[in-house]
Formats: C-alpha cells, sequence, structure tokens
C-alpha cells in the first residue's frame, strides 16, 4: 500500500495523558517510537518539539470529548492536524492499549485512510460555543417554565387553560401576585393586561384554586431561575452580537430564505462556518449533517434506510426551520412537503424540506447569491415536461413521426 505520509504521528489522547507515536519511513524500514506526555500545557510544548525532532509532518488524533481541544491548539501551528472519528478508526479486537492505539493511528495515517472531521477556525468555534450554550439555556427556562406548571396544576390553578404563555406579561403579573399572597381571584385578573384567549369569567374560574404557602416558594423559586437565565441569555446575544462582526453579509443571505430566522441563520453559520470548499460536494455537507439516507446493504438487499444519529445542534434547528418554511404559501418548500407527505409521511417530507434548505444554504454561501424560490407550480411543470418527453419518445419507439408544437 502507497505510503502518503512517510513522517507522522498518532496520538492516544486522554484526559490527563498523551500517548504518541511516531512513524519514520525511510525507503523500505519503518520505525515507531513512542512516547507518553501529561496534557499541560508544559507537556504539550515538549509534544511539539519531540515531534519537530522526528521530522513529522502530520499528526492523527481522535475525536474524544474536549480533551483534544488543547491538543489541537497547541499543535496546529507546527503540523498538519487530522482529527478521526474514533468509530471510523477503531483497533483490532484483543489488541487494546494505548500504545497499540497510538501505533495503529499512525499507521492509518501514513497510508492516508483517515477521513479528517470538520474543525472549523477560531472564530466559527467561538460563535458555535455561544450559540450552543444559548440553546441550552432556553430550554433550561422551557423546563422551569414547566415545573411551573406542574406547581399551578398542584394547586388547581387552570391557568394553562386559558393563558397561552404563562411567563408573559400578565402571566408573569399573576405569578407575582400569587407569590406576594394575593389568592381572590377577581384581584389576580385584575392584574393582566392586554387581551387574552379567554373571557374575564372563565380567567376568573381558572383562578380559583387552593394556593399554599409551599406552592408560593415554588412558584418564586423558579420564576427567580427564569429571570436569572434570561440575563444570562441577553448577555450571551450580546456576546454573539459582537462575534457576528465577519459573517454579518453570510447572516444576511441565509435570512432571504423561508424559515431561516437570524437565530436560525447564527446557528448555521456557527456550525456550518462560512467557507464551503471544506465541504467538496453538497452531498457531503448533507451527509455531516445526517440528513441522507445510510447505506446498509448485505448479499444485495437494503437492510435500513434510517437517517443516522447526528450532534443535536443542527439536524433539530433545521427541522424547525423546515416547519416554519412549510408555512410559507405559494413557495417551492410547502409544494415540496406536501408532494412527499402525500406518499412518504409528514417526518420523512419533514427531513426532505429540511435536506434541501441546507443544500441551498450551501450554494448561497458559496456563490454569494440570495435564495431563489422555485414557486409553488415547480412540480406541476417539471413533471408536465417530463411526461411530454417520456411520450413523444414513445411514439417514436413505435415508429411514429411527431413534431411538437406549443399549445
Amino acid at each position: 500500500m502507497e505510503v502518503l505520509y512517510p513522517r507522522c504521528a498518532g496520538l492516544d489522547v486522554h484526559a490527563g495523558s498523551i500517548t504518541a507515536c511516531a512513524r519514520i519511513a525511510m525507503g523500505t524500514q519503518v520505525t515507531h517510537d513512542q512516547r507518553t506526555v501529561s496534557t499541560t500545557t508544559r507537556g504539550l510544548l515538549a509534544l511539539a518539539e519531540w515531534l519537530t525532532a522526528h521530522g513529522c509532518t502530520h499528526v492523527a488524533m481522535e475525536a474524544t470529548g474536549v480533551y483534544w481541544k488543547p491538543v489541537w491548539h497547541v499543535l496546529e501551528e507546527h503540523f498538519t492536524l487530522v482529527l478521526a472519528n474514533a468509530m471510523h478508526i477503531r483497533n483490532v479486537p484483543g489488541r487494546k492499549s494505548d500504545m497499540n492505539d497510538a501505533t495503529w493511528i499512525a499507521d492509518l495515517l501514513a497510508h492516508g485512510l483517515i477521513r479528517s472531521s470538520f474543525v472549523p477556525p477560531a472564530p466559527i468555534q467561538e460563535l458555535r460555543d455561544l450559540t450552543r450554550t444559548r440553546r441550552q439555556l432556553v430550554h433550561e427556562v422551557a423546563r422551569h417554565v414547566l415545573r411551573i406548571q406542574k406547581t399551578l396544576e398542584d394547586a388547581n390553578l387552570k391557568l394553562t387553560q386559558v393563558m397561552s404563555d404563562i411567563v408573559g406579561v400578565s402571566g408573569r403579573a399573576i405569578l407575582n401576585a400569587l407569590v406576594a399572597g394575593e389568592t381572590d381571584p377577581d384581584r389576580l385578573a385584575d392584574v393582566t393586561r392586554g387581551r387574552l384567549k379567554a373571557t374575564r369569567s372563565d380567567l376568573v374560574d381558572a383562578l380559583h384554586g387552593r394556593t399554599t404557602d409551599h406552592h408560593r416558594f415554588m412558584i418564586k423559586l423558579h420564576l427567580g431561575q427564569i429571570e436569572a437565565l434570561e440575563s444570562t441569555i441577553a448577555a450571551i446575544e450580546a456576546r454573539i452580537g459582537d462575534a457576528l462582526g465577519p459573517f454579518r453579509a453570510a447572516i444576511s443571505l441565509l435570512t432571504t430564505m423561508p424559515g431561516i430566522s437570524d437565530t436560525t441563520a447564527r446557528v448555521l453559520v456557527a456550525e456550518i462556518g462560512t467557507d464551503m470548499t471544506r465541504f467538496p460536494s453538497v452531498g457531503q455537507l448533507i451527509s455531516w449533517a445526517g440528513f441522507c439516507p445510510r447505506l446498509d446493504e448485505s448479499a444485495g438487499k437494503r437492510r435500513s434506510t434510517r437517517t443516522r444519529q447526528s450532534a443535536p445542534w443542527l439536524k433539530p434547528t433545521l427541522v424547525n426551520a423546515a416547519w416554519a418554511a412549510t408555512h410559507k404559501k405559494d413557495g417551492y418548500l410547502r409544494a415540496q412537503f406536501l408532494r412527499i407527505k402525500s406518499r412518504r409521511g409528514a417526518q420523512k417530507a419533514i427531513l426532505a424540506v429540511a435536506s434541501s434548505m441546507l443544500t441551498a444554504a450551501y450554494f448561497m454561501l458559496r456563490d454569494g447569491v440570495e435564495y431563489h424560490d422555485l414557486g409553488a407550480h415547480h412540480f406541476e411543470q417539471r413533471d408536465k415536461q417530463q411526461l411530454a418527453k417520456r411520450l413523444i419518445q414513445r411514439l417514436r419507439d413505435l415508429g411514429v413521426a411527431v413534431e411538437v408544437k406549443a399549445a
């Protein structure tokens, strides 16, 4: 097998130590030099000097949690780094040890058998950390809202049946009044603001309950947590705004697509970046995001076509955006959703729409163009042309000369 990198190294990274193997090929002779260092900054710098002394040009490591990140930051200035998926480079069973793993990684790298994972540049990584943290905090706010709903149900206060948002302006005013000790339903109804979906009589009936000091304490506790989280989210959003300086043009392009809000566009940029040359084709981006069917075939039979699991950041965001895009009338994405839904069901249809949106984002970022909607009648026109072409060819196969004229 051809050796692509005669001087390379493999790293088996752990939380406290790194086992390194330098593979040196000189003609037909191959030698392996192994060393174990700590993951402190001093240890990583010593590792860089050791690899440089061996003349290594490429270094490969597994993506183990977050332990690979400090190693990457120290070594990326000196070597060409390759980050491998641990599932793709699994060693032969029965030969599992740190030294063997490092040697195995070095041998795979030398022959070009490791597919490098996508590692975005530092500005994209910082933006990714911010958007992911914001998503986690938003989910935590939703959990506290559910806990407040549970407490209200325990107190027999049917606030969720008369309000769409119990932590909105009116809902929060009622909750604060409950915490202050107010129990009169009429007075609680008086603190609401604006219009509600329920009448005043229904609201007063829903506010008849049995509120105890324990319920007030729990509501106050969760409200405090929600307010603290909302303050933190506001600070993160301000920080995201500062980090978006180089990417505002890309976000402006992405927001021209139906269903893509500013928040969704930020997540897209944070997850896939703006340099589409990192993905050789749009198909590889779709596969990386987990939207294409898996290839699981044996004896000529397809055993499964389910999409594989992916990180819980990009795929759920695109699916939510796809649901929003399907609500736009006279749009291509809605027409695609309805067309596939009638044959395959809503779940497969929405994944197809999300995949189409990611495909459009790929070309928009690559070419720097805005979104162009094909229209709701795109499939009708395409099917009509294909049908006419197929029938004309069938007539020609039967020996009939056909001359086509526009109606």
